[in-house]
């Protein structure tokens, strides 16, 4: 979901909003983390995510109760972006083996949690919570859409460009 373009406004807010729910549950979870640094870190980005649901829920709710544009808008962008966050709730043996040690966090716990306050904001701003009929998948084994490309090429654009720079 992370590595797809950004699309209008309606679809940005969309998949901001759906991240949102995600990480305001996934952030907690790696707070107690034995590993310090990522505890340390989940503790200040889950400040921020709350900022951040804040306003995405804001802007779902203002879409999808505005204008007959703004909901139909961002009803298609919910509808088209929902098939990709089956995924966020799955893991490898690798991930696995971090959350059995305690490192990491298994998001499947907050699923329900995470369809539950998706599914009432959507209600809240007369949208449809998706039909799953189709998910994409293997992500963690290295299949994504060509966005990634895209994507990975604009991130390192500094490096190349400046090579063996320190900052």
């Amino acid at each position: 979901i992370n590595e797809l373009p950004r699309g209008d406004f309606a679809y940005s807010v969309a998949r901001q909003f759906l991240l949102d729910v995600y990480h305001s549950h996934f952030l907690p979870g790696l707070v107690d983390s034995k590993d310090e640094t990522l505890a340390a870190i989940a503790a200040k980005g889950a400040k921020e995510t709350r900022y951040h649901l804040r306003r995405s829920k804001d802007w779902v709710l203002r879409l999808g109760d505005g204008t007959e544009e703004s909901h139909q808008r961002i009803q298609v962008a919910i509808d088209d972006l929902w098939g990709y966050t089956e995924e966020l709730f799955e893991h490898d043996s690798l991930e696995q083996s971090l959350i059995d040690a305690g490192i990491a966090v298994d998001a499947r716990l907050f699923k329900q949690a995470w369809l539950a306050e998706i599914s009432a904001v959507l209600q809240q701003a007369t949208l449809s919570v998706p039909e799953t009929n189709w998910s994409v998948r293997g992500g963690r084994e290295g299949y994504h859409t060509e966005n990634l490309g895209h994507l990975l090429n604009e991130l390192q654009f500094v490096h190349r460009s400046y090579p063996n720079c320190q900052w």
